[in-house]
């Protein structure tokens, strides 16, 4: 029998794909990367993950766990160059959260999304790691731990827990199933698995587990340190690398144990614009180092990045607006599954829906509010500084004589207002891409980069030499600015090499003592620092858990038989 039709028993006809078109949105990155598979395997509980695995592991077969496969840097797609067969194994069907010790903690599963999480646990009043950003695009919880990801909540640093259930094969090439949840669920994987899935344990009275923690430690007094030399957070950062935390795929994980948080009571949005990035600077040193309270975040956009979303994320700004972030996930699914009816048919170019997309929106009125549109004509940077309880009051007395003094000004956002601020942020994310693709005949590309900066760089907006200046026609600068993660796009002209630029661009990194990425994954596209190949290898020492991943070796063994 071979390895398709074993799987398909496991899983059934309707939940494995083996035809390449049907297959691409499995295999194609959300920016860019594309790979071949054998198959696309589906399960929807955690015992046929199980078996699916086992399937896989005795017939030699590269696994690449896949979720939502949001991934920005083809972290969760296959690459080619592999020595051995392929398959994906997406794990969004195993649906599910459970609230383990009233809420307090929770237990993720493959498929369970931050936004889901973050619904499941309204009524109690909490909230899980992260709510701002990944969540709208339908993001995996489980995702988010392998990659470290870190959010806008500057309180509660990357997302990272050491409690988890998770699958391994070891240096003898053995599978196994390793429960580090602080549970107890039985010896066997089939008892494990079985009694999880089944609450075969008291969920209101889990015990604490005295060695491991369920969420990041000690960011607070890490953000606060702005005289530091090193960044405030980056993804190869060893004192967050862990089993499954920081993993980027070589383990495949099961469920994962995290901390919630209680939910924030009121909060106030100040917009806060100027022309001198050294005031906002001045800004988050005297916020992080006095103020008692810690902002809930703090985020950048400049001039330049809000005119492009403006015009390039009005249409997707409008589908959150009316419809809420719960049904983005689906059309995401819609719109990859009408890309490949039409790709068949010659008269329909790439990306189609995109550039109806694109253009439907130009025929709605301006959804920006006014108040917001009158600081982009005054202003070139904006801050968007979210306070929550006693922390409104203490911003207020501190932004009106900080701003009778400095240049720039600012205004309290009404709550609409801000909702508005905040998803204009977010779509900003994707202006570079649907760009790329509006202007696909001009065969322009785009650059990307996420870069941490130290704690203490004073100088932080980016000045770049006129031969390099010279090769970009727009740059889009954003980012999460109050812990110092810029994200930097960069749509070239016609022409211009990305790769052959971006070596160009990281070593002026370099020299500002960035590190790079910052939270996104290393993917295909970065060199992964010896920390986190360290840690890759600890977790798959027979790299058969998406090898390549970090441009390191994709044979067995890593290549050292």
């Amino acid at each position: 029998m071979s390895t398709v039709e074993e799987l398909t028993d496991i899983v059934g006809k309707g939940h494995i794909i083996t035809s390449p078109a049907k297959s691409l949105r499995y295999r194609k990155g959300y920016r860019s990367g594309q790979g071949s598979a054998l198959a696309v395997v589906l399960p929807g509980n955690l015992m046929e993950l199980w078996q699916v695995l086992k399937v896989l592991h005795d017939n030699n077969t590269i696994i690449i766990m896949q979720a939502s496969n949001t991934s920005l840097t083809e972290g969760s797609i296959p690459a080619p160059g592999y020595d051995r067969d392929c398959v994906v194994v997406n794990g969004t069907r195993i649906k599910g959260v459970q609230l383990i010790n009233r809420g307090d903690e929770v237990l993720a599963f493959p498929g369970t999304t931050l936004f889901k999480l973050e619904n499941a646990l309204k009524p109690i009043n909490r909230e899980p790691h992260s709510v701002i950003g990944s969540s709208n695009l339908g993001a995996s919880v489980i995702g988010g731990i392998n990659n470290n990801s870190g959010g806008a909540l500057i309180q509660r640093g990357p997302a990272y827990t050491e409690l988890s259930l998770y699958a391994q094969i070891d240096e003898n090439d053995e599978l196994h199933l390793v429960n580090h949840l602080g549970i107890e669920l039985g010896k066997t994987p089939e008892e494990m698995i079985y009694n999880i899935e089944h609450r075969n344990f008291d969920i209101d009275n889990v015990p604490a587990d005295n060695k491991r923690v369920g969420h990041n430690r000690n960011y607070e007094a890490r953000v606060r340190d702005v005289s530091s030399h090193t960044p405030t957070r980056y993804n190869a950062d060893p004192n967050e690398l862990y089993e499954v935390s920081g993993a980027s795929g070589k383990l495949a994980a099961f469920a994962v144990r995290l901390d919630t948080f209680p939910k924030d009571g009121d909060s106030q949005v100040f917009y806060i614009g100027t022309n001198d990035p050294s005031v906002l600077e001045k800004l988050r040193r005297h916020i992080l180092s006095e103020f008692k309270n810690l902002p809930v975040s703090g985020e950048y956009m400049h001039k330049d990045a809000y005119q492009l979303a403006k015009k390039y994320g009005k249409d997707s700004l409008i589908v959150i607006d009316a419809l809420g972030t719960n049904t983005l996930p689906y059309l995401f699914g819609m719109k990859a599954t009408t890309e490949r009816i039409l790709s068949h048919i010659p008269t329909f170019k790439p990306y189609f829906p995109d550039r109806v997309l694109q253009h439907m929106g130009q025929l709605f009125p301006n959804q920006l509010p006014k108040r917001m549109e009158e600081y982009s004509q005054k202003y070139d940077h904006y801050l968007q500084l979210k306070m929550t309880g006693s922390g409104i009051e203490e911003a207020r007395r501190f932004l009106k004589p900080f701003f009778a003094e400095e240049a720039g000004d600012y205004f309290e956002a009404t709550p609409k207002e801000a909702d508005r601020i905040a998803t204009h942020r977010y779509v900003t994310a994707g202006v570079a891409i649907r760009y790329e693709e509006v202007f696909q005949k001009q065969h322009i590309q785009i650059l990307p980069l996420d870069i941490a900066l130290p704690r203490n760089e004073f100088d932080w907006f980016e000045h770049l030499p006129k031969e390099i200046e010279d090769k970009i026609e727009h740059k889009i600068y954003y980012g999460h600015f109050l812990d110092h993660v810029m994200h930097q796009d960069y749509i070239l002209k016609k022409g211009v090499d990305a790769h052959e630029l971006k070596q160009e661009m990281l070593k002026l990194l370099d020299k500002r003592g960035a590190i790079y990425p910052a939270e996104h994954n290393v993917g295909h596209l970065y060199h992964a620092a010896s920390t986190l190949v360290a840690h890759y290898k600890r977790n798959d020492p027979t790299n058969s858990f998406n090898p390549g991943i970090g441009m390191t070796s994709m044979s067995k063994y890593w290549g050292n038989y």
